[in-house]
């Protein structure tokens, strides 16, 4: 018997459960679910079951894990036609973005809270990250136009990889004062250059095996592809590149093939990503100390202030210069840039690194994200229709493991009718979707039938769309031609493109 384990194992699996349920009821409330995983790592920790944990050289490591798992799923479940146009400025923000942050932060908690230079620089590096898993979780609950989400997503995905290197330079004694800057420069390029390049070779590399590969069960199909950008990240590390960067590149090239039992891959990676979330951030709030939080409630709110008003604003005006993104898109990109684990993950390198001041950096960093997230992320709704970058009509996917829609090489939508579209009132047979694309079921409510070409489509419904892959996007587009204009769309020469805000 190992009575030590077993009580472990209950424990852990009590957790998970609540943890579970929590989704539904923080969904419910409005609360972010992060937000009860931490609460849940609070509770069973030394203020509440008197479970002590301040091991933070384990907390980077499984943090690590975890991020690795997030960000792949992030890279898998991304569309390569979205996403495309919106990689310029997604990089733009991971670069030119995360370096007008640092230098920003750093120099307001400088002159405000007194901090010295290093320790400043490390506030800015470490909040310049947004979180994948607190875009991925609520962006995908918004209505928003595809370009928006998708930079966020992309932005999300991709900023670890340089932000990981820079606060890994400024924990390391002597700072990034080590070598000449233009040394630490050509370094942080040369981790995501070949990161990229890493990503790129295990991704088409994964690609091409797994077409051709016989596997004796569908069920391997999965594993094999999240222990590709796994092998991605860990290639990566080994050549002394960013492993980060690697795995999102290797999970949009592997995401977007068509690969046997694709949808079983997506719904995988969604829960082992769950998992990932949920593990966490009740780590993390497992390491929290309470009693030292109360302290740490102005440095969060003065870097907090820095970050939200002047930092992450001014980042996204400096990275949008070249790309065609109006005022009001940008006002949302500031807005909308999230943080969650990933800055607290970050802010224990310094903390195992011993450098002086790094408790009170974890301490503020944890305060700060549970503020400024109850306050983002109850507010991005309202925010998006106030600045006027709703779409009320997207088509969102819906992840099933069913063998017909692999064979017709076909992804299941469901799109909503809401309030205010102007899908409402027309027919089945003027949304004029493309051969390929149908509407196969219409659920009113509370029940679900197939509709003909003249039935009318009202407040309310919800509608389930089988389209193959090469006409989604078409149809998706008309969908929202239509959901703006009605059935005339056409007329007005509206073809349901991203429109400038």
């Amino acid at each position: 018997m190992t009575p030590g384990l077993d009580v472990a194992l209950l424990l852990g699996a009590a957790v998970l459960l609540v943890a579970v349920g929590a989704v539904r009821l923080s969904t419910r409330l409005g609360v972010p679910s992060l937000l009860v995983y931490l609460a849940l790592g609070v509770g069973i920790g030394e203020a509440g079951l008197g479970i002590r944990f301040d091991d933070a050289e384990l907390t980077r490591t499984l943090g690590f894990c975890a991020l690795i798992v997030i960000i792949a799923e992030g890279g898998l479940s991304a569309r390569w036609s979205t996403l495309r146009p919106v990689l310029g400025l997604a990089a733009a923000l991971s670069t030119v973005g995360v370096v007008v942050s640092i230098l920003v932060v750093g120099i307001a908690v400088h002159l405000l809270l007194g901090l010295d230079w290093r320790l400043a620089l490390l506030y800015g590096a470490v909040l310049s990250s947004t979180d994948a898993a607190a875009v991925f979780a609520t962006l995908r609950r918004l209505r928003l136009p595809p370009r928006l989400v998708a930079t966020l997503e992309a932005e999300s995905g991709m900023n670890d990889a340089p932000v990981v290197l820079l606060v890994v330079l400024l924990s390391r004694d002597g700072g990034a004062a080590s070598h000449p800057w233009w040394y630490e420069v050509g370094l942080v390029g040369y981790e995501l250059a070949l990161g990229a390049l890493v990503g790129f070779a295990a991704g088409f590399g994964g690609r091409w095996a797994l077409r051709r590969a016989a596997l004796p069960s569908a069920g391997l199909y999965p594993i094999a592809a999240v222990g590709l950008t796994v092998l991605a990240y860990a290639g990566g590390a080994v050549l002394h590149a960013s492993g980060f960067l690697a795995v999102y590149v290797a999970g949009v090239l592997l995401g977007n093939a068509r690969l046997p039992h694709r949808q079983a891959i997506l719904g995988f990676a969604d829960g082992l990503a769950w998992l990932a979330q949920i593990g966490l951030f009740v780590l993390l709030g497992l390491l929290a100390t309470p009693s030292r939080l109360d302290a740490a409630v102005l440095p969060a709110v003065v870097a907090g202030l820095a970050l939200v008003l002047l930092a992450r604003p001014l980042s996204v005006a400096a990275s949008a210069l070249p790309f065609r993104f109006g005022l009001r898109e940008q006002a949302f990109l500031s807005w909308a840039g999230l943080r969650g684990a990933v800055p607290i993950v970050l802010a224990t390198i310094p903390l195992s690194e011993r450098v002086p001041g790094a408790d009170r950096l974890f301490d503020a960093v944890f305060v700060l994200v549970v503020i400024f997230t109850l306050l983002q992320t109850g507010t991005l709704a309202p925010v998006a229709r106030w600045l006027r970058v709703t779409a009320p009509a997207e088509a969102t996917e819906i992840l099933v493991e069913t063998a017909p829609l692999e064979r017709m090489r076909a992804d299941l939508l469901q799109l909503e009718v809401p309030p205010g579209s102007r899908l409402a009132g027309v027919h089945i047979d003027e949304l004029r979707l493309p051969l390929g694309a149908a509407v196969t079921l219409v659920l009113r409510d509370g029940v679900g039938f197939v509709p003909g070409l003249d039935f009318r489509l009202k407040t309310g419904d919800s509608l389930l769309i089988v389209a193959t892959h090469g006409v989604r996007d078409e149809a998706e587009r008309r969908l929202r031609a239509v959901s703006r204009r009605g059935r005339l769309a056409r007329w007005f020469g509206e073809y349901g493109e991203d429109r400038d805000g």
